[in-house]
């Protein structure tokens, strides 16, 4: 058995989430807690009792999912688990918990990080100006068609499994290239309830800011190999690393390409170390071969601990 630990992103977040495995595992609140101190307010009591709308917000959920991902780790790693996976890889967001846990990121310097990653992209596009939308049954080439085919900025945001691509960008160009997806057959074309067009060329301010952020803090090559969302691969050196890191604002989330890299070198399990299942749920997607575990429930985190 061949493991990879992957981190989910933006989305994964809800009110109450851990609350059950934190009454288990008290470790889950002082990670919590070292976290709050960072940010200077209690993210415990916005994770388990502030508003969705609250938690929603850019430069709330991406400490908190960060936070959440790591106390699941913490909790994991301090089982019966004998040694580490063989790669670690995060969903946009998520890639900055793989970095935490794979020891290339001082998790005080990382939720400080991630705080400011969501305050450029919240503030990189006015109010309305942008957004997102999944696109359910077309082949990759088809969606890039249909965005190209319309007036404005839209490109493909984050290719997260086969028939399964989230575009992004203007908004009247995301609801063009909608229409268009729907024209050539596409399933479902849904509009998200998103703060902004993330990963598209809109976010290139946000990009630049974040590279002076990013240029400030120690990041190292991680104890654990780290598949990257922007090429699908693991880095060379430090520099190619944080320069990846940099790209992904503006780019697309090459995640299909991600879990069939971890495939293509032996990952025959995907531990899902975040809220929710959404990533195991597109390992199964990408090859249903591949046996998922999320850490996110009780029988979740026994059985990952007992394997």
């Amino acid at each position: 058995m061949t493991i990879a630990a992957v981190f989910p992103g933006q989305g994964a977040q809800s009110v109450g989430m851990l609350g059950e495995l934190a009454d288990h595992h008290p470790s889950i609140l002082d990670t919590f807690a070292e976290a709050s101190s960072v940010l200077g307010f209690d993210l415990w009591a916005l994770v388990q009792n502030g508003r969705s709308e609250e938690l929603a917000e850019t430069e709330n959920t991406q400490p908190a999912l960060l936070t959440s991902s790591v106390a699941l780790w913490r909790v994991w790693q301090s089982g019966s688990i004998e040694r580490d996976p063989a790669f670690v890889a995060g969903h946009s967001l998520g890639e900055y918990s793989a970095l935490v846990c794979a020891d290339a990121l001082k998790f005080d310097e990382g939720v400080a990080l991630v705080r400011k990653r969501g305050e450029l992209m919240q503030e990189a596009v006015p109010s309305g100006q942008g957004t997102m939308a999944a696109i359910i049954g077309l082949e990759n080439e088809q969606i890039d068609e249909c965005c190209l085919a319309v007036d404005g900025v839209v490109g493909a945001a984050n290719y997260n499994a086969p028939g399964q691509v989230v575009i992004a960008g203007e908004t009247p160009a995301v609801e063009a290239a909608m229409q268009a997806c729907k024209d050539a057959g596409a399933k479902r074309a849904l509009r998200l309830n998103v703060s902004g067009p993330f990963h598209s060329e809109l976010m290139g301010r946000a990009r630049d800011q974040f590279a002076a952020e990013l240029a400030a803090v120690n990041v190292q090559m991680p104890r654990i190999p780290i598949v990257q969302n922007v090429n699908a691969s693991s880095p060379g050196n430090a520099e190619e690393l944080i320069q990846a890191l940099i790209d992904q604002l503006s780019n697309p989330v090459l995640w299909t390409g991600c879990v069939e890299t971890m495939l293509a070198n032996g990952v025959d399990q995907f531990v899902e170390c975040g809220p929710g299942n959404v990533l195991a749920g597109l390992a199964k997607r990408i090859s249903r071969d591949s046996s998922t575990t999320a850490l996110s429930t009780k029988a979740g985190m026994g059985a990952a601990i007992a394997s």
